[in-house]
């Protein structure tokens, strides 16, 4: 991330990347679970860096009902996420298109809510080494072997 880019800017930036690859893979069905898988790697990564590092500081700055509904939401999708691995796991191509579908809308309802509301806090209410700690992580972090996320 380029020094003057805001944090809100570049965690948008994610969620549309993320839905560009989903949608990539409704598109072109016969590119295989390739694209789909990478966009769903880049979707847990994304819930990590929110998870760990975006909404500690910003419920202790007072915001923790939409952080908690945030969280929630996280959990559907890391469940839904779960559900289209094994269906892409067993072939089963009509049912994955179907989930990924799915998965799309519920992050069209996450993203809807959570770019307007949380991520200008980000900016806002994270200190100076918070910032550039998540924007650290946003430049070459990676998720941790084994870790899911709170609501899941």
């Amino acid at each position: 991330m380029s020094d003057g880019t805001q944090l809100a800017d570049a965690l948008t930036g994610e969620h549309h990347a993320i839905d560009a690859g989903i949608e990539a893979s409704l598109a072109d069905p016969d590119a295989g679970p390739g694209p789909l898988r990478e966009a769903m790697t880049a979707l847990r990564r994304h819930i990590y860096l929110e998870e760990e590092f975006l909404f500690p500081p910003l419920r202790a700055a007072g915001m923790m009902m939409p952080i908690l509904v945030m969280e929630r939401e996280h959990g559907e999708l890391w469940r839904q996420m779960d559900s289209l691995e094994d269906l892409l796991m067993d072939a089963a191509a009509d049912a994955a298109q179907q989930a990924s579908r799915e998965l799309l809308a519920l992050l069209d309802s996450h993203n809807s809510k959570e770019e307007p509301i949380v991520y200008p806090r980000a900016d806002a209410d994270l200190s100076a080494e918070q910032r550039e700690q998540l924007a650290r992580f946003l430049d070459a972090g990676t998720i941790p072997d084994g870790w899911v996320c709170a609501k899941a």
